[in-house]
């Protein structure tokens, strides 16, 4: 079994927002597989926002609901891809021979 401190942050939320973590020795399990997929279809779908918020950032008239929305997805993305960053990062401290 895993070692506590080999856990992986899961790309979703448990209830109340709390963080998810998976405990398991095969990084080709359903889970951690599910996981990989999650988190590229996160990057992505943070990509292809940033790419579509410049032309609403560049219009003069654009209606301020408009940039209120484009605001909270920015943030979700965001989160999103914190989340991904953070898993991967303790993931690859985790996988580091001691003493290094």
């Amino acid at each position: 079994m895993t070692e506590p401190n080999k856990l992986r942050l899961l790309p979703w939320s448990g209830p109340d927002g709390k963080p998810c973590y998976l405990s398991t020795d095969n990084r080709d399990g359903y889970m951690s597989r599910l996981a990989d997929n999650i988190e590229a279809v996160q990057l992505g779908s943070a990509a292809q926002l940033l790419q579509a918020s410049s032309a609403t950032l560049n219009d003069r008239d654009v209606d301020p609901e408009e940039l209120r929305r484009l605001a909270k997805e920015l943030a979700r993305a965001l989160t999103d891809v914190l989340r991904v960053a953070t898993s991967r990062g303790q993931l690859l401290a985790a996988n580091e021979p001691h003493g290094i």
